[in-house]
């Protein structure tokens, strides 16, 4: 098992997991995060950190697509170590549904 982010993260980008992560498993795109499945020593302790709740366990019903995304991205994206602020429109996306659709950005 490990930790994933999902479409939540999307647009807000919320960086108060990355500074309690104890192996430094997040990546960072151009508008989300994604966790390396492969780094994550599913500890929990980056979980009740994100406030919107976009982190989730990969054993959760219909996170299959994430984690892949996450898998894939995290190979690509630089990694994240420290806390940043937010986007400055990140509230307003915060509760928005189909984010993915509407915003993913691969950052390649």
């Amino acid at each position: 098992m490990t930790y994933i982010v999902n479409d939540k993260c999307i647009k807000c980008k919320l960086t108060d997991c990355v500074e309690v992560c104890p192996v430094d498993c997040f990546y960072e795109g151009k508008n989300m995060l994604v966790i390396k499945p492969d780094e994550c020593i599913d500890c929990g302790v980056c979980e009740p950190e994100c406030p919107i709740n976009a982190i989730v366990s990969d054993t959760e019903s219909g996170n299959e697509k994430w984690l892949e995304l996450n898998k894939k991205y995290s190979e690509i994206w630089p990694n994240i170590t420290e806390r940043k602020d937010p986007p400055k429109d990140s509230k307003e996306h915060e509760n928005e549904e189909n984010k993915f659709e509407k915003y993913f950005k691969e950052n390649i």
